[in-house]
């Protein structure tokens, strides 16, 4: 067996839903590899109990002014494909894994998403069309594989604030497509500007919530961290009366885990499996 297929990332405990619903959300971000995967890549998901698993399809787009999204390409891994997210799904079915389809957009060099934000009218048009082109494509797979959830984007806030009236558009024109239940990956520090929950049928967060400026938090740390964002995301329940889903979260297995967990940095290379286990149980 190849290596990467050894290897291949689970992100555990990336969905959750704080409203009762008739079962409860509890998934996994399934992430893209080079290749298809089989049942050896599916039994660690079956392991921790989930029951949904996100599938993460990718557009890219080359800087934060850039306005045309490459996607669905042979120069792409096989997971980043739609033909990639078709296979992740019929091995998942196969254990009865309920599927969120959550397209994402790279920016080269990883620059944050939510930056991306163009600089005239006309890159602005070309941007709209080619973000409708990703997203619906994906729609549509959603509806062809009878996905649980579709995500209609990922921490895009800059292009959000910039042009409501077209994600409003967009939401309708998705509806179309798809007719199963939609959210939005809004950052841990956008989703109470996010305009558009009240048409969603999720308030969806990554949760990198800031807890602890602790090098090891401890579980009581963390617990009297998540005091101040709770109420803030129980008034967003309130407001629009959508369930929140944390459509991800997670602290790593680094020192400090709890202080900007949505970093992902080389230089933070000390393993620290104490500060990640207290950090993630604070969240259980």
């Amino acid at each position: 067996m190849k290596l990467f297929k050894l290897l291949i990332l689970i992100s555990i405990l990336s969905l959750q839903s704080c409203k009762t619903r008739s079962s409860k959300i509890n998934g996994v971000s399934f992430v893209a590899s080079r290749d298809a995967v089989n049942e050896s890549h599916i039994n660690p998901v079956v392991k921790v109990n989930a029951n949904y698993a996100a599938i993460m399809p990718f557009g890219f787009i080359k800087n934060l002014e850039h306005p045309e999204i490459i996607h669905n390409t042979d120069r792409q891994w096989f997971g980043e494909t739609k033909a990639g997210a078709e296979q992740y799904i019929d091995e998942l079915r196969k254990k009865k894994i309920k599927i969120m389809i959550k397209p994402q957009i790279w920016v080269w060099r990883g620059e944050f998403t939510g930056f991306i934000e163009m600089t005239n009218e006309a890159d602005w048009k070309i941007l709209e069309d080619s973000y409708s082109k990703f997203i619906l494509e994906y729609a549509e797979l959603a509806h062809t594989v009878k996905a649980e959830l579709f995500c209609i984007g990922t921490e895009l806030e800059k292009f959000i604030e910039n042009r409501p009236e077209y994600w409003f558009a967009l939401i309708k024109k998705i509806r179309t497509k798809y007719k199963g239940e939609l959210t939005y990956a809004a950052n841990w520090d956008e989703f109470k500007r996010t305009p558009f929950w009240t048409d969603l049928d999720y308030i969806g967060v990554d949760a990198y919530f800031p807890v602890s400026d602790s090098k090891t938090p401890t579980v009581e740390e963390s617990l009297e961290g998540w005091k101040t964002h709770k109420p803030v995301i129980y008034k967003m329940f309130q407001k629009h009366d959508k369930p929140v889903l944390f459509t991800e979260y997670g602290y790593r297995s680094v020192d400090y885990s709890g202080k900007t967990p949505w970093i992902s940095d080389r230089s933070m290379n000390q393993v620290n499996l104490e500060a990640q286990t207290n950090t993630n149980t604070s969240l259980v």
